[in-house]
Formats: structure tokens, C-alpha cells, sequence
């Protein structure tokens, strides 16, 4: 990966110091160690099942539809929420691990011969993909990793995995794999921090969504759907 350069830091810098009238700090600040870190405890020693049953109590917390199936299934339960959702058009990602999972015949020839349109990301429609997102009744996106505690799904986008798919159609469906499962935000800022250090390219946005959109802004009201999907729904699937 090719790393990038900082043209006139220096001078930026010593602008700055300037402006605040002291020297500027040459020195490198060292990175605490602390005895206690009691964000590492929460779920510690949990299994993957009880993972998945920590995930699943959150999601009654948080408004969010929760099934579990397994790859077989995968088809059979994702058209059988996009009814329940109220079907009409569809955006996804552009991504390979639909295929993956089994998902090419749903996008390619079930869902057109049912006159349900769909659409998957491409780079190349530009600003035709938001439109097209604003105008959807269903996105359906993969969570990359997913956060028991608070019923977090974060997604790494990239030019195939359009952003807005999460939160421009009026609701969302999230694929997530079980293997995909850790505690919390400890663990998950954990594994970006060593992709980082490994060199991974990562993406530009990093979304963490939980569930539907929701504000409790005035008088402490919660309104669910008020800036995104008014209705969101997480498909498990237990044998990923």
C-alpha cells in the first residue's frame, strides 16, 4: 500500500505555536500503560452463543428485527423479510460475498421475475446509486463486525459498498454472519487498529449502525426513524 506524504507540516506547525505564542513541542508523546482495563471484561469470557443471545436481547432494546438462519436458509429467510417489509425496490452492495453465501440467484433471476426491482452499487452510475438509494424501499448490506453489546453492526465501505445503502431506504436489512460477533466496541476498534498496523488499506467511512434511526432529542421522546431506515432487521447467519 502506498502511504501518503504531509506537505508543510513543519511550517503549519511552527504557524500554529507562533499564534499561541510558545515554542513548538518537538517531543513525541508516550502512550500510557494503565494496570485496570475494565473495558476488556464486559462479555469476557462469552462463547460464541452467548454472543449471538447477548446480541438478540439488545436488539429488543434497540427496535431491530433479529433471525437466525443458517446458509441453506439464507434465501428462503431474506425474501421472506423483504415481504414482510413490503417488497418493492431494492439496493444493495456490489459485493462478492453474496455470492458467497448463495445470494447471486435472488439478485440475478428470483427477485427480477417477481417485477421486484433491484439494484446493486455499481462505481461507475456515480450519483445515479444515491438516487436510486433515496428512492428504495429496502437496502441490504453485510455487517463487517458486529458489536453484542449494543447491537452494532460496522461496515467498511468502498467503492463497491455504497454508504448510503444503510440509511437512505426506508429500511435495512443487515446480513451478519456469526463469526462476525465479538463483545463490543473494544474489540472491534481493536481489530481496525491491527489492520492498520498490518498495512490493510481501510476504508474511507467506517459506519456503526444500530438499528433503526431514532432520536429522543425533544422532551426525551423516543421517535424511532427520524433521519434514516424507520425499520431495520439483522438475518444471522449461524453457520458463518
Amino acid at each position: 500500500m502506498m502511504s501518503g506524504t504531509i506537505q508543510n507540516r513543519d511550517a503549519f506547525l511552527n504557524k500554529i505555536a507562533s499564534r499561541l505564542g510558545r515554542n513548538r513541542f518537538l517531543t513525541t508523546v508516550e502512550r500510557p500503560e494503565w494496570s485496570y482495563h475494565p473495558q476488556d471484561t464486559v462479555l469476557k469470557d462469552a462463547d460464541a452463543d452467548e454472543l449471538l443471545e447477548a446480541l438478540k436481547t439488545q436488539c429488543t432494546t434497540i427496535h431491530t428485527d433479529l433471525i437466525e438462519t443458517n446458509k441453506a436458509g439464507l434465501i428462503d429467510t431474506l425474501r421472506k423479510i423483504v415481504s414482510e417489509y413490503g417488497g418493492g425496490s431494492i439496493v444493495a452492495w456490489k459485493d462478492t460475498r453474496f455470492e458467497q453465501y448463495g445470494l447471486s440467484p435472488l439478485f440475478d433471476t428470483i427477485w427480477p421475475s417477481e417485477n421486484i426491482d433491484v439494484h446493486q452499487w455499481n462505481p461507475e452510475a456515480g450519483e445515479e446509486n444515491i438516487q436510486l438509494a433515496e428512492k428504495a424501499n429496502i437496502g441490504i448490506t453485510i455487517s463487517d463486525i458486529t458489536l453484542a453489546e449494543s447491537g452494532t453492526a460496522v461496515q467498511f465501505s468502498n467503492k463497491n459498498r455504497g454508504r448510503t445503502v444503510s440509511f437512505l431506504p426506508l429500511k435495512s436489512i443487515i446480513i451478519i454472519p456469526k463469526s462476525s460477533i465479538v463483545p463490543r466496541m473494544t474489540q472491534a476498534a481493536k481489530i481496525i487498529r491491527e489492520r492498520v498496523k498490518n498495512g490493510e488499506h481501510l476504508a474511507s467511512c467506517i459506519n456503526f449502525i444500530t438499528g433503526p434511526s431514532n432520536s429522543a432529542d425533544i422532551e426525551m421522546n423516543l421517535v424511532v426513524g427520524v433521519h434514516g431506515p424507520v425499520k431495520a432487521a439483522y438475518i444471522v447467519i449461524k453457520d458463518l
